[in-house]
């Protein structure tokens, strides 16, 4: 009987790389401190801070790969290849420093030898990744002796490099060797063969590295190829990390080189990512929605971003014939913004609709859509134009609409040559499937994203109603008087809440534009003011909209019913230095809306005079209501409303806002001392409030 593995061992295993690599890249950015740039220009190193970044970014989804799978070989092959760019990336940070001092600090030869020498072996972790993913086996067959064929070709530099003395591998590279490094020993492991023999070995080495990432690709694309359910899954998050490596790379090569290090670092670290992930939980993300997205999306970023750096470059260019380098670059970044940038959002947008189609514009595109369905005659027409819009907007060679009549007839409309594949999406109308919307399995509409389905959404329902409209002709017709007299009544409505602001408002605008108009040629000084007040005119118009939009139905009212609207009114009035208290009855939370809007409207208006008219100190409000009506009572003790006052729109309002549910609304001043607002509104019959 075996005995059993013990679990702790990977994880032991995987702290122990965590440790390991977070202290080698730690001190490596600590040594990157210290050494200075000019220094490191003479040994010819890059930081190895960066460097050891992407190696324990790297290492993390292997460890805890390593965790969930201790037998996977890709789990040890993610950790090790982290690890081994850590001590890589630390190793290049002490052999920048140890030169500093002359002669070199101990450890300086075996850091150039882990860096220069050891550091190719990292070669070998590409391949062996490709070839390993996603079962951690090699291919079988024919297959298996390409991939070790690939493994040896790529394996022969980083042994090469090993044992060639340092004299023909710096002759190799085409560069002198730095002067700091002459003092130490370069050549630990070097075998004695004829000068003759590394010449030839190298090229064929270098040569073959490139070659010898064929094998791996070609096995990836057959994989892939004949892999199906989960294992095509776990291929195509090996398909993603390639496209963002891709996009990385594109990236790299436009922008400046300080940010080839970030580049760098984005891409080891999601393509560890999606290595880990898609070997233990494939499912945890949509990857074929995520691989859509990154391709459009990305494509469309790279693009921009080599717009910019060519418009950049050219006007440097053209600039530099003129200027001293440094006001060169400064002037055409300035151009650039200036001219360039108000054209940028455009270009964006251009290619985001080549590319993706008009599902951006997505007003536009619904609104086009009505526009259509308005003028279509018959169903059929207002289909048609339904399937028209669908393909403008995903760039889709085919769409179908089709939709149920009654009596079993259904009507087809088609946009495009019908593919052999399809994918049906539903119609519905208010809960009732209707019909189906027919598109290409693949393609743009392979994945639809959140947003594309809302929009889809969007155009379905219009698609919907508009082949009901045929059917509900008569009913409309019927229901014509209704809705012209309900408009009235709502036009006579605005028209109270309207006439006291947003009207002399308006016309003071008129006013001060034709005032600015008349004297812009004399003084632009005062044009000026007078815009800056109309301005400020309209910013208070528009306030005086929103609040009466939301005036249609206060939020308040069902946020925290009437009786907190009620109190956050008085709020307001209480700010201004009067005491205001509110009483509120028994069944408040169940009167009808009608009654609710009303009586919050009274009191509002109620309260409004208080605070513009009155001068009271005190205020009190109640809201009782009874088996049949309630009672809303406001009263304050102000200077009341004098003999002869004309009757304002506010006062009006009260009136006729209690009239039109049947109710009554008095305005006293006893004793000329204050004002008591007293109105009645009855109840719907089918409302019952009890009473404690």
């Amino acid at each position: 009987m075996t005995k059993p593995r013990d679990p702790r061992r990977p994880t032991a295993a995987g702290i122990a790389v965590l440790v390991v690599a977070t202290t080698a890249t730690a001190a490596a950015f600590a040594l990157d401190l210290v050494v200075p740039a000019a220094h490191r220009a003479t040994v010819a190193l890059e930081p190895g801070g960066p460097a050891g970044m992407s190696g324990l970014i790297l290492a993390v989804p292997g460890v805890v790969l390593l965790r969930r799978m201790p037998r996977h070989p890709l789990a040890w092959v993610l950790c090790l290849t982290g690890l081994h760019w850590c001590v890589d990336g630390a190793a290049a940070a002490w052999l920048a420093y140890a030169t500093l001092h002359d002669p070199a600090l101990p450890g300086a030869s075996a850091a150039f030898w882990v860096y220069q020498r050891f550091g190719a072996t990292l070669l070998l972790s590409l391949p062996l990744a490709l070839l390993l993913y996603p079962d951690g086996r090699l291919p079988a067959g024919r297959w298996r002796l390409a991939a070790l064929a690939g493994l040896a070709t790529t394996a022969l530099l980083p042994v090469l490099l090993l044992v060639v003395p340092s004299e023909v591998a710096q002759a190799q590279s085409g560069a002198p060797l730095p002067g700091p490094f002459h003092g130490l020993n370069l050549d630990p492991t070097t075998l004695p063969l004829p000068e003759g023999v590394w010449g030839p070995l190298l090229q064929v080495a270098y040569a073959g590295v490139p070659l010898s990432m064929l094998v791996p690709f070609a096995i990836v694309v057959v994989r892939y190829r004949q892999s199906t359910g989960e294992t095509r899954t776990r291929m195509r998050w090996l398909v993603w990390a390639g496209a963002v490596d891709a996009l990385v790379l594109l990236s790299c090569l436009v922008l400046p080189m300080a940010w080839s290090s970030v580049g760098l670092t984005v891409g080891v670290a999601l393509t560890g990512v999606a290595l880990a992930v898609g070997i233990a939980r494939p499912h945890l993300l949509d990857v074929d929605r995520l691989l859509s997205g990154t391709l459009r999306y990305g494509t469309l970023a790279v693009a921009v971003i080599a717009v910019d750096a060519v418009v950049l470059g050219v006007a440097s260019s053209l600039l530099n014939r003129q200027l001293a380098e440094r006001d060169a670059a400064v002037l055409a970044l300035l151009i650039v913004v200036v001219v360039y940038g108000p054209l940028r959002h455009r270009l964006w947008l251009l290619m985001r609709r080549v590319v993706l189609g008009r599902r951006d514009d997505r007003y536009g595109l619904v609104a086009g859509l009505a526009e259509q369905l308005e003028r279509s005659d018959t169903p059929e027409e207002q289909l048609l134009a339904v399937a028209h819009t669908v393909a403008r907007a995903f760039r889709s060679p085919y769409v179908a609409v089709e939709v149920d009549h009654s009596g079993g007839a259904r009507v087809v409309a088609e946009h495009g040559v019908r593919p052999p594949a399809t994918q049906v999406l539903p119609v519905t109308y208010r809960g009732e499937p209707i019909g189906c919307l027919v598109l290409p399995k693949g393609g743009a509409l392979a994945v639809l994203s959140a947003r594309d389905e809302a929009l889809l959404g969007d155009v379905v329902r219009q698609a919907a109603a508009a082949a009901r409209t045929s059917y509900l002709a008569e009913e409309l017709q019927r229901s014509r008087e209704q809705i012209v007299t309900a408009r009235e009544e709502e036009r006579r409505r605005l028209r109270r809440d309207l006439h006291d602001g947003l009207g002399p408002t308006l016309g003071a605008v008129g006013l001060r534009i034709d005032a600015a108009r008349n004297v812009a040629s004399r003084s632009a000084a005062e044009a000026d003011r007078l815009l800056r007040q109309a301005r400020a005119d309209v910013t208070a118009a528009v306030a005086d909209v929103r609040r009466l939009v939301h005036d249609l139905r206060p939020p308040a009212l069902d946020d925290v019913g009437l009786l907190g609207a009620v109190q956050q009114q008085a709020d307001r009035l209480r700010a201004a230095g009067v005491t205001v208290r509110v009483d509120g009855g028994p069944g408040l939370d169940r009167l009808p809306a009608a009654v609710e809007v009303a009586a919050y409207r009274i009191v509002s208006e109620a309260l409004t005079n208080v605070a513009k008219h009155a001068r009271a100190r005190t205020c009190q409000v109640r809201l009782e209501p009874t088996d049949r009506n309630i009672v809303i009572e406001v009263a304050d003790d102000g200077s009341g409303i004098g003999p002869g006052t004309p009757t304002g729109v506010g006062l009006v309002s009260l009136r006729e806002r209690a009239a039109e549910l049947g109710g009554t609304c008095h305005i006293e001043c006893p004793d000329n001392r204050g004002t008591v607002v007293r109105a009645r509104l009855p109840l719907d019959g089918t409302t019952e409030v009890t009473r404690g």
